[in-house]
């Protein structure tokens, strides 16, 4: 029903306008019993066959949905109805900002892709709070994505993620550092050695300051060398965070068939990224033999994405752009498939 009803008529609409109807069409469903009785039958995949325990948490399934989608933890109940075992939100900043001017999201449909230079667009740290103060308890997990504000110099970027880290602490299941967003000028200077040592050890040193301690990971871009891999994987060693989100969107440009040019700049997700990503997990896996626990995100269309991703060494794996384009039967479908293996 998705590729042949809803998605024409989506595509139709221009990128944001799409994603604001979807939501609201899809909160209404889940007011309607029957209508949620039925998404929760099309699309959630329950076998014990699927359970990841990592970090101390239970995921119910590896499918989750990438940070982007739900930026200000608006629609994380309803995502849990199309089947995924957990939800990402954010990236959210101490402080509300309006993003990019518009319009800052497009769709590359030869390439299966997306580009956006959204700019961390949100309603703040506190507006998320509120909201997740009446997070029912549920089997999902939620982790917070966390990042800066545009105009926060890059010396002080430690005290915004503390602050966000800080305040959804009592609420969140996990987190994730997002300095690699190409959209935030400055924000991937972050990634460089001494400047991401410092912060993720300022983070840790105030999770270890905390009864339970949560789980914190890095979100890395997929344009780092391996050089700059190796530093990475120095930089979780001597931080003592949890694993490593691999990737981002990527500001390459060399393998789509789309003119971009009234695009311009941002960062291109979906299809085009798949090989790259994998490429790191399996990187990054092979050189620590395993160690650095590793979310795979990255042009994930279809089941044997997802596998792919998995045997290169991702403990869990996530999806945005792949939905967009393939609709929530992906999750259902990937998670059929790791039941056959």
């Amino acid at each position: 029903m998705y590729k042949t009803i809803l998605k024409p008529l989506l595509f139709v609409l221009s990128p944001e306008n799409a994603h604001l109807l979807t939501v609201i069409l899809l909160k209404i469903s889940i007011r309607l019993q029957g209508v949620k009785w039925l998404m929760k039958k099309c699309y959630s995949v329950e076998n014990s066959k699927l359970n990841v325990r990592l970090w101390g948490l239970d995921f119910q399934n590896p499918v989750g949905l990438a940070a982007g989608f739900d930026k200000d933890g608006k629609y994380y109940n309803v995502m849990e109805h199309l089947g995924f075992g957990f939800v990402e939100i954010g990236t959210v900043t101490p402080l509300p900002q309006p993003g990019n001017e518009k319009p800052r999201l497009f769709r590359l449909p030869k390439d299966r892709a997306l580009i956006n230079r959204m700019g961390f667009n949100n309603d703040g740290v506190e507006a998320m709070v509120k909201r997740l103060r009446f997070r029912t308890k549920t089997k999902l997990i939620i982790g917070g994505n966390i990042g800066k504000n545009k105009l926060t110099p890059n010396e002080n970027a430690s005290e915004d993620y503390l602050r966000c880290f800080e305040s959804l602490f009592e609420f969140c299941d996990y987190f994730v550092v997002n300095v690699s967003s190409p959209n935030t000028p400055g924000l991937r200077e972050l990634q460089d050695k001494e400047p991401l040592t410092n912060l993720l050890i300022t983070l840790m040193k105030k999770n270890n300051s905390y009864d339970t301690p949560k789980p914190i990971l890095l979100k890395i871009a997929p344009d780092l060398t391996n050089d700059q891999l190796d530093d990475i994987i120095e930089i979780v060693g001597l931080s003592g965070i949890h694993g490593i989100v691999a990737t981002n969107t990527t500001l390459d440009r060399s393998n789509i068939a789309s003119d971009t040019t009234e695009t311009g700049s941002g960062g291109l997700s979906g299809a085009p990224l798949k090989s790259r990503a994998t490429e790191i997990i399996r990187y990054i896996h092979t050189k620590t033999s395993g160690q650095i626990p590793i979310i795979g995100v990255g042009g994930i269309e279809n089941a044997a994405d997802a596998i792919e991703k998995i045997n290169a060494g991702a403990s869990l794996i996530q999806i945005y752009t792949g939905l967009i384009y393939n609709g929530p039967g992906l999750i259902r479908d990937i998670n059929k498939a790791i039941i056959s293996l």
